[in-house]
Formats: structure tokens, sequence, C-alpha cells
């Protein structure tokens, strides 16, 4: 199941909503936010997931203040085009945190960004991005729109079906203060809805190993 880890939060349990679990772990690892900031953490994270054999892809947070082909073109130069990765993750939420953008922006303009964020990011991975997003982003801006994609959908309050009307879901994170065996901190967890056989479609295709030549 993937589990988002980061240089800022703490790592995240999932487990599976179908009577039969998934087996094997994933990540998802933050990369990228807005033109200009890497996690710092990044480059290690995704290096060392691969070395011990863990699915992983990145993630990338919409910063409404930017441009989106720029936020787009770090993507592709701070994410390897690796074909053993996971399908990409496009953070969408209000930044309200924000100090330098809290504002939203008009819908008509933040699907615009959306939509080339998620073509560039498709072109330079070769598979298709998963939405992350929380639900006043959703009501406000994505209720009805991008249905060609997997989202990924917050909700602590509720199971997805009661607060996101009409909308598919691949994970539900429900919440954000879980604990696990081994962690000492509060973590997120999550929810992948699907079948052992789902799950292998989400996972990368890996190439079949050459066999040894014997001339």
């Amino acid at each position: 199941m993937p589990i988002p880890i980061m240089a800022w939060r703490a790592p995240t349990e999932c487990r599976c909503r179908a009577s039969t679990c998934p087996t094997g772990r994933a990540t998802s690892i933050k990369a990228t936010e807005g033109g200009d900031y890497l996690d710092p953490k990044f480059a290690r994270n995704w290096l060392a997931a691969k070395r011990v054999g863990i699915p992983r892809g990145a993630y990338h947070m919409v910063y409404w203040c930017r441009a989106a082909h720029e936020q787009a073109l770090w993507f592709i130069l701070n994410v390897p085009n690796d074909p053993d990765a996971l399908p990409p993750v496009l953070d969408l939420e209000w930044n309200g945190h924000s100090r330098s953008c809290p504002k939203r922006i008009p819908t008509k303009l933040a699907l615009e960004k959306i939509k080339i964020m998620l073509e560039v990011m498709e072109s330079h991975t070769g598979k298709r991005p998963i939405i992350y997003t929380d639900v006043a982003f959703h009501r406000e801006v994505l209720e009805g729109q991008l249905p060609g994609y997997n989202f990924w959908l917050r909700s602590v309050a509720a199971e997805p079906h009661e607060i996101y009307r009409n909308r598919p879901w691949l994970f539900w994170q429900f919440t954000t203060t879980g604990y696990v065996s081994g962690i000492d901190k509060p973590v997120d967890r999550n929810v992948f809805n699907g079948t052992p056989a789902d799950w292998r479609q989400v996972l990368p295709q890996r190439a079949p190993k050459r066999s040894a030549r014997t001339d």
C-alpha cells in the first residue's frame, strides 16, 4: 500500500478495504512544490526505497501563485523518469497555510493549471497521475471534473461516499493521527479500495529478467 513520506511529516500506514489485503509495501515520496521547492530528502528517499525493493512514486504539491508550466518544468527537472516508479501524485489543496500565497484562485484558472500539470506529469513518467485532494478543494474545484483519473481522497470525519458526491476513489486517507507498531508518533492512515489483483495493476510493470546466454 502506498505510504507517503517526506522530510517534514511522519510516515503513513495503510490498510486495505477488501477482505483480502494486497501484499507488499509501497511509498509516495514528496518531491516538489511550486516552481522552486525540492524536498531536501527526496533524492535520498527515492534511492533508498529502490535499493530495498519498495515500489515508490513521487508527488508534487501545486502552488497556486506560480504558473503551471513553471511547476511542470520543476517536476521534470527533479523527478527521474524511472520505468519502475509508481504513478506520480498531484496534490491539490488550497495553500491556506502559506504566507506568500494563501488566496484561492478562480475555478476555471485552477482547472487550467491542473490539466497542464497532469498532462506534463503523464508525458514525463509514462503513467497517468493520481490526484490527491481534500473535501474543500474537491467541492469548490474538482466536483464533476476529471473523471478519467484515480483519486486519493482525504476524509477524516466520514467515509468518502458521504461527502464526495459521485467520486470513485482509489485511496482514502481516513486519519492523520493514527498509530502503528514501531512508530512513536501519530501517522496518516489510508485505505486502498480494491483487491490484490487491483493492487497489482497499480504496481509498475517490471520487465522480465533475461535468461543467461548459453552460446
